[in-house]
């Protein structure tokens, strides 16, 4: 069993940017998540040319692959969190959305990145789900566009609370754009314990054709909530097994945002508890760094 093992920078945004990519190499990670935002590679810095052209440097030289992930809470919008989101009824709004989208697909380019990630967002009061899949099939064309000449997929995320909240709603959107090649998935394992009808192992091999992101921790059914690694009720052994047989060659990233005033100790232990998860399943172990 081959895996390549990393950790989101939206879980240690206490630390520099550079401390963060430092420690992650020096811990024995493959890559890592990295979340455009004001703390770590502000997307709308006026430097932005420069910054990225440091991060890609600093990258190659620690050796960490990377995903550029979009989920910063209030980057676009002090106010609103997630906002201005691809479903927002001001058009101006929404063609913010996608044009920070775009400015991601550029900056993984420069990165070397595997995939962009991205969400739907949340249907806006008042309007109605046959609107809000137009918005998001419409919002999200130039962005494909851009995907496409870059060649670095986009990774939509089924998000609990989200118009595409689910593998079926994935499935929808796919469907609505005829099956775009840069359209890919982002399979969040917490997500598929949260709300998913079948077991996360299930999901894995359900997901397998489409899967260019992965993020990882633990979650409790029904329940919203990123947990560290033995505190929700998934069984992780067969999970990884499942996604090991994908031959998906991605990223597979620890996802605890909400975590960031522990992050450099739940960046080892997690680390701890994937090896050893591995292990458990008698087929070798994540990939060496």
């Amino acid at each position: 069993m081959t895996l390549r093992l990393g950790y989101g920078t939206n879980g240690l945004t206490d630390l520099r940017l550079d401390d963060a990519l430092g420690l992650l190499a020096d811990l024995g990670y493959d890559g890592v998540g990295l979340t455009l935002d004001h703390m770590h590679l502000d997307p709308l810095a006026p430097d932005l040319a420069a910054r990225t052209r440091h991060v890609a440097r600093r990258l190659d030289g620690l050796g960490l692959g990377v995903t550029v992930e979009t989920g910063a809470r209030y980057v676009l919008d002090p106010r609103r969190k997630h906002g201005p989101s691809l479903l927002d009824p001001d058009p101006d709004a929404r063609a913010a959305r996608t044009a920070l989208l775009v400015r991601a697909v550029g900056i993984a380019s420069e990165l070397g990145a595997h995939a962009v990630h991205c969400f739907s967002g949340t249907t806006p009061p008042g309007t109605t789900t046959d609107t809000a899949w137009q918005r998001l099939a419409d919002a999200l064309a130039p962005v494909l566009d851009a995907a496409a000449r870059a060649g670095v997929p986009l990774a939509i995320e089924p998000e609990p609370g989200h118009l595409l909240a689910t593998l079926a709603d994935f499935h929808r959107l796919r469907t609505l754009l005829g099956d775009p090649e840069p359209l890919g998935l982002t399979l969040d394992i917490g997500h598929c314990q949260c709300l998913e009808p079948a077991p996360p192992a299930d999901c894995v091999k359900d997901a397998a054709p489409w899967l260019r992101h992965v993020q990882i921790e633990d979650m409790r059914r029904g329940v919203h909530e990123h947990l560290p690694f033995g505190d929700g009720e998934i069984d992780f052994p067969p999970v990884l097994e499942a996604l090991a047989a994908t031959g998906y060659a991605g990223l597979t990233v620890v996802e605890l945002p909400r975590h960031s005033h522990a992050g450099p100790e739940l960046a080892r232990a997690s680390l701890d508890f994937l090896h050893e998860a591995v292990r458990r399943t008698g087929k070798g172990a994540a990939a060496p760094c």
